[in-house]
């Protein structure tokens, strides 16, 4: 990863099975490394961070529903304490990967159904605001921009990293459009990099409807298990570089 800071955090989703991974973690400055919920094992948590430690990229735990055959994207009926003791399993498992390799474990930002249930559900954002003081009450929580939960959180005296999405659509209420909704997903390098212009240049998000939206986010996400991944990537990359 080159020297020069960029204005945002740049965030992926790795450790899922991508074969980008590698190259995606030369360009973003923030990795949330899947943890056992949806994907991922001993072996990709290990092989992930120590790639993200070589780039000096920050590791976050990317835990969420025990859900490995929807991918963690449907919300699965689950009661509270297996929830809670799930996400627990999780994020100890890859803390322990970084503690294993010398690498702070940085953050924790939930995965698919799990993050979009959070982000509303006060109940559910209690569970990962008992999970992190559990852990570790200095470890960050990433979650949407502008939620309920980011207010929840910092009542809860727990660090917020607000995101916003350079590839996918945004609906009037400021979640994420479904993704079986046109235009939730955002499949052309200039319209990536408009998205994210336009959050770190004006604050503010066009949702698929055309409408403006507010979106203070102090991170930016970027899928890593699309085929564009690396190319929105380099490109976002190189955007931010010459914004600064």
């Amino acid at each position: 990863m080159g020297a020069k800071p960029l204005r945002i955090d740049l965030n992926a989703d790795l450790g899922e099975g991508g074969p980008q991974d590698e190259a995606l973690l030369s360009l973003v400055t923030s990795a949330n490394v899947a943890c056992g919920g949806h994907a991922g094992d001993s072996q990709s948590m290990l092989a992930t961070v120590k790639l993200a430690k070589a780039h000096h990229v920050k590791v976050g735990a990317h835990p969420s529903y025990p859900d490995k055959a929807n991918f963690g994207r449907q919300t699965i009926k689950i009661d509270a304490e297996s929830l809670f003791n799930s996400l627990i399993q999780q994020i100890n498992a890859i803390k322990a990967v970084c503690d294993e390799l010398g690498v702070d474990l940085h953050h924790v930002k939930p995965h698919g159904a799990l993050y979009n249930d959070a982000a509303q559900d006060p109940a559910l954002g209690r569970i990962l605001i008992r999970v992190i003081e559990a852990i570790n009450p200095k470890l960050k929580l990433m979650i949407l921009a502008g939620s309920p939960l980011v207010m929840q959180a910092r009542r809860a005296g727990i660090e917020v990293i607000e995101e916003a999405f350079a590839d996918r659509g945004y609906c009037a209420d400021g979640r994420l459009a479904p993704r079986s909704q046109p235009g939730a997903l955002i499949e052309e390098t200039h319209r990536v990099l408009e998205q994210v212009s336009s959050i770190v240049e004006e604050q503010k998000v066009t949702t698929v409807t055309g409408v403006s939206i507010n979106c203070q986010a102090t991170s930016l996400c970027l899928h890593g298990d699309t085929p564009q991944a690396l190319e929105f990537a380099r490109a976002i990359r190189a955007s931010l570089e010459h914004q600064e």
